[in-house]
């Protein structure tokens, strides 16, 4: 069940100079198809984040699209191959705002690597897209496998997006130390 917007511990969150907590939290980025970065470590609270934004965009009337990328990538290409690609083209860019989870946690292979983005691609300045990241935009070439793919989406987002970082301790190792102690 995803987790909501209240509650969250806002304490280790940087947002960019300018911009923050309110002006996400408004979602007057999925109109504008601003895209957002949730950097960080595991358990830092970015997938948490992102599924909450989805809801509450859904709940706002702008529909949502959530993709674990290692789950999206091999998709277009069986679309492809069984001549369904611009049906799956279709119910993604139905989505106002995209959200890409763990993006990167897994290489692609090239084919995947370009139909991931002409996904994007299709996305820029049309919709938003949410990516939960913990690789540093210099290391996104190897997730692509492809250089040059990576330095046109880092292009896109970096001038048409926000970078929000996700640090301090784990959650979820917190959560684990904690069930293990209450369980003794």
């Amino acid at each position: 069940m995803p987790k909501p917007v209240e509650g969250f511990d806002w304490s280790n969150v940087k947002f960019p100079d300018g911009w923050g907590r309110e002006d996400m939290l408004s979602l007057r980025f999925v109109p504008a198809a601003e895209d957002l970065v949730f950097f960080g470590q595991t358990g830092r609270g970015k997938t948490h984040m992102a599924t909450a934004l989805g809801v509450a965009a859904t709940s706002a009337g702008y529909p949502a699209g959530f993709w674990q990328t290692a789950q999206l990538v091999p998709r277009p290409g069986k679309a492809k191959r069984e001549g369904t690609l611009d049906r799956l083209l279709a119910d993604v860019g139905r989505a106002g705002l995209l959200i890409l989870d763990e993006f990167g946690y897994v290489p692609f292979d090239v084919d995947g690597a370009r139909l991931l983005f002409q996904v994007i691609s299709e996305s820029y300045e049309r919709r938003s897209v949410i990516f939960t990241t913990n690789v540093e935009f210099s290391r996104w070439g190897t997730v692509f496998a492809d250089d040059k793919l990576a330095a046109a989406i880092v292009d896109r987002v970096v001038h048409h997006g926000r970078l929000v970082e996700f640090g301090g301790p784990s959650h979820r190792l917190e959560e684990s130390l904690m069930l293990g102690k209450s369980g003794r």
